[in-house]
C-alpha cells in the first residue's frame, strides 16, 4: 500500500491577524510548515507528499521545500478559495496512491504513533477521522443566540487531522460535491457522511496536535515545545547505552569536565568518542588542525555521528586590566571555535544527518563583571547556534546548545577555587543529558539542565 500525505497550506492567516499566513511564522527555530512537513518526511510508512498553498505563496513554499531538500515532497500545488477546494485540488492530481491523508499545515505537532493508528486503521477501514475528548459542555443555538439543544458530552469529540481514506472513496466523494455544487464542508470525512460512502471510524488523537489559528496558539505552541523539550531530557540508561552503540563522535574539550564524561560513557558502551583539547595540541581555532582531526576519525570509521564543543575558558578579569591579547583569546575559545568546528564538521554531518552539540554558560543572559568576555562570548554562540540550525536544516544537520547551570568542572574549579559540590550539577550528569540531546530530534533548541534535575533525580 503506498501512503500519500497532503499538507494543506492555504490559509491566508486572518484569523491569527498577522502579516502573512501563519504556516510561514517561525516557531522554536523553524517554520511551522516546516515542523509540519518534517512529521511526515521522515515517516518510514509516507511514500509522498502533496503540499496545497495559497498561491500567492507558492514560490515560498517552493524555496522552502528546495531549500530542505524534501525528498518525500512530489508536488506543490496552488489551492483554491476554500478548504474543500484546495483537498480536491490535491486528490485530483494523483493515481498512484492507494491511501491519502489529508492535514493541517498548522498542525506541526503531529505524532509518529498517531500516523502509525491511522495507517493500521485503514488496513480495514475506507475512511478514518482522528478526535478528541472534549472536556467542555457543547451547547446548540439557534439563529437568534439561544440555547437550542445540549448534547450529552459523553458522545461529543473535538475533531482533528490527519483524515485519512482509501483514495478512491474519497475522489468520489469530491466528485458527488461537484456535481451537486456543494461547497459547504468544512472537513472531507464531511463529504463522506453527507454522501454515506462509508462508515468512518474514529481514531484518539493527542492533546498536543493542535491547529494555530489565533494569536494565543502561538504562545501555546511555544509551551508545547518546551514540554517537548522536558520529556528529552528524562533519561533511560538502558536507551543511552543503545543510542551509542556503533556511534562515532568527536568532543573538542574531551580530555577534562564535561567532554571527558561523554568520551568515557561512549567508549564504555560500544561507541567510538574521541576526546580533542590543547593537551593533545588541538586548538579548536585553527580550522586546518581541525578539519585535519575529523578527516582522520572520517577515515578510520567512513562516518562521523556528532560532534561536540565543549571547550573554554573562564578567568576573571576586567576589561580596564585585561590586555588585548587576554580579550582576544578569550572570544577565540569561547565563541570563534566553535565557529570553527561547526564549519569544518558540516560536510561530515551532511553525510550522516548527525548534530552539533555546543555549550553555553548559565551567564549567557545577563553579562557579570569580572567575566563580561566570556558572558557575552556565550550569548553570541547562542545567536550563532540558532541561525546556525536553520541554516543546516537542507543538510539534516542538528544544531543544539546545552545549557548547564553551574557545574562542578576542572574549569570552575580553576576559576572559583573549593565551592559546596552539592549546590552544583555534576558534569556525569550534564553529560548523560547531552547524549539524550545529541540524538533526538530536535534542532535550534537551547536545552537548560539544572541542578533541581539532577536532585529530582536523585530523589
Amino acid at each position: 500500500m503506498k501512503n500519500l500525505a497532503i499538507i494543506l497550506a492555504g490559509g491566508s492567516g486572518k484569523r491569527l491577524k498577522g502579516d502573512i499566513p501563519k504556516q510561514f511564522l517561525k516557531l522554536s527555530g523553524k517554520l511551522i510548515i516546516e515542523h509540519t512537513i518534517e512529521k511526515f518526511e521522515f515517516h518510514k510508512d509516507i511514500d509522498g507528499i502533496f503540499i496545497i498553498t495559497n498561491s500567492e505563496y507558492y514560490d515560498k513554499t517552493i524555496e522552502i521545500v528546495d531549500k530542505n531538500s524534501y525528498k518525500k515532497v512530489k508536488k506543490v500545488l496552488k489551492g483554491g478559495k476554500t478548504r474543500q477546494e484546495s483537498s480536491y485540488i490535491g486528490i485530483s492530481a494523483t493515481s498512484d496512491y492507494d491511501n491519502v491523508l489529508i492535514h493541517d499545515a498548522v498542525r506541526p505537532f503531529i505524532m509518529s504513533d498517531l500516523i502509525d493508528r491511522i495507517l493500521k486503521a485503514l488496513e480495514t477501514h475506507k475512511a478514518v477521522d482522528v478526535a478528541i475528548d472534549s472536556p467542555d459542555t457543547i451547547i446548540r443555538i439557534d439563529e437568534n443566540n439561544f440555547i437550542e439543544e445540549i448534547p450529552d458530552r459523553k458522545y461529543l469529540r473535538r475533531g482533528q487531522t490527519p483524515q485519512a481514506f482509501k483514495l478512491e472513496i474519497i475522489k468520489k466523494a469530491h466528485d458527488l460535491a461537484l456535481k451537486d455544487n456543494y461547497f459547504s464542508s468544512t472537513d472531507d470525512c464531511g463529504l463522506i457522511l453527507k454522501y454515506n460512502l462509508s462508515d468512518i471510524y474514529v481514531v484518539a488523537g493527542n492533546d498536543f496536535n493542535i491547529k494555530i489559528t489565533y494569536p494565543i496558539d502561538i504562545h501555546i505552541a511555544d509551551k508545547i515545545f518546551q514540554i517537548k523539550n522536558e520529556n528529552i531530557k528524562k533519561l533511560n540508561m538502558d536507551d543511552l547505552k543503545q543510542k551509542v552503540k556503533n556511534k562515532v563522535i568527536a568532543v573538542f574539550g574531551g580530555n577534562s569536565g564535561i567532554g571527558k564524561n561523554i568520551v568515557e560513557f561512549v567508549n564504555r558502551n560500544n561507541g567510538y568518542a574521541y576526546g580533542f583539547s590543547r593537551k593533545n595540541d588541538i586548538d579548536i581555532r585553527d580550522y586546518k588542525r581541525v578539519e585535519s582531526v575529523l578527516k582522520d576519525i572520517f577515515n578510520k570509521h567512513g562516518k562521523i555521528d556528532s560532534v561536540v564543543v565543549s571547550s573554554g575558558i573562564l578567568n576573571l578579569g576586567f576589561i580596564d586590566t585585561l590586555s588585548m591579547r587576554e580579550i582576544v583569546e578569550q572570544i577565540d575559545v569561547n565563541y570563534l571555535g566553535s565557529v570553527v568546528v561547526a564549519k569544518a564538521s558540516i560536510n561530515y554531518l551532511k553525510e550522516s544527518k548527525g548534530s552539533l552539540i555546543l555549550f553555553a554558560s548559565s551567564s549567557y543572559t545577563r553579562g557579570r563583571p569580572g567575566y563580561s568576555i566570556y558572558s557575552s562570548s556565550k550569548a553570541a554562540l547562542v545567536n550563532f547556534a540558532q541561525g546556525f540550525a536553520d541554516e543546516m536544516v537542507k543538510y539534516g544537520i542538528r544544531v543544539n546548545v546545552i545549557n548547564p547551570e553551574r557545574t562542578a568542572t576542572p574549569m570552575r574549579r580553576n576559576a572559583f577555587g573549593k565551592e559546596d559540590d552539592s549546590l552544583l550539577l555534576s558534569s556525569e550528569f550534564v553529560a548523560l543529558h547531552t547524549i539524550n540531546i545529541m540524538f533526538s530530534e530536535m534542532t535550534g533548541q537551547l536545552f537548560d539542565i539544572r541542578l533541581s534535575d539532577e536532585k529530582k533525580k536523585e530523589r
